[in-house]
């Protein structure tokens, strides 16, 4: 019987020229590069297709997906309006939105009223925030996040916190300052997409400490350190790890069927795949 599948991370290319909106540009190029770096196996048909909402539909369905998350973000250089996620994921039942605020961007006052707008009146299921791609770049637990820390705690949604490579600066990929967070907002589910990596052992320990924090691998999953990420959740993180794609720099089908052949235990695949998603956004 095929498993249900919740794909945490999707942002079709037509978002924006960062994910290849423009085909032609320097961006676009950029993006197919990107795709192939992370094995795609040389076929593109999927990237092609994300240029357009009824392309990235089809790959939804194609994939067999319960649901796809479609990930907003506000930073300096780029940004995706919480409209957008909205007018993206109105109407289907098979998307979700996580909306974005940039408190050091906006100042506090408007990022909170952004965030709550976003939560209460768009009825986005939750916030993602990139302090390392601040200007100047932050850690989570600079003040300036807590304010969206404790709203997101009194709505009862995740907060989604992005590290990884491609951060400026990767001192700020550090994970230790968001021990301190999830310390003090017991209740926050705290989401780190691109799993902490390539910081692959300490993101594993900081999630076995706070049961609050869960790991979104994405396409780093496929890369070195595999096998500590899996180790962990068939073990203590089954019910912290959660499935994601990283469309549209990897196909969604071919990460599911990747992810298949990685040595998740059979009892834990129905948590990581989609049970832990469910519980995270408190769907039926």
């Amino acid at each position: 019987m095929p498993h249900k599948i919740i794909d945490m991370r999707c942002r079709p290319a037509f978002l924006h020229d960062f994910f290849g909106a423009t085909p032609g540009n320097a961006a676009h190029a950029a993006a197919r590069w990107l795709n192939r770096r992370v094995g795609t196996r040389g076929d593109d048909r999927h990237f092609e297709a994300s240029l357009t909402q009824e392309g990235f539909l089809a790959e939804i369905e194609r994939s067999r997906l319960a649901k796809a998350v479609v990930v907003g973000r506000h930073t300096p250089s780029q940004h995706l309006p919480n409209d957008t996620i909205h007018g993206i994921v109105q109407g289907h039942d098979k998307l979700l939105g996580i909306g974005a605020v940039d408190p050091a961007l906006q100042g506090e006052t408007l990022a909170v009223a952004e965030a709550e707008r976003a939560l209460r009146d768009l009825g986005l299921a939750g916030i993602d925030l990139e302090p390392g791609f601040a200007e100047p770049a932050r850690y989570p637990d600079d003040p300036i996040y807590w304010p969206i820390y404790e709203l997101a705690s009194r709505h009862g949604v995740p907060v989604f916190l992005m590290s990884g490579p491609t951060t400026p600066d990767p001192r700020f990929n550090d994970l230790s300052p968001v021990a301190k967070v999830a310390h003090a907002f017991p209740q926050l589910p705290i989401v780190i997409y691109h799993g902490g990596w390539p910081r692959v052992h300490e993101a594993v320990g900081l999630a076995f400490r706070y049961e609050n924090v869960f790991l979104v691998p994405d396409m780093y999953l496929f890369q070195p350190g595999t096998e500590v990420y899996v180790a962990a959740a068939n073990s203590f993180l089954r019910e912290q790890f959660l499935f994601g794609s990283s469309y549209p720099f990897r196909p969604i089908a071919q990460s599911i069927e990747d992810f298949l052949h990685l040595g998740f235990h059979g009892d834990v695949l129905d948590k990581v795949l989609h049970d832990n998603a469910t519980r995270l956004f408190g769907l039926k």
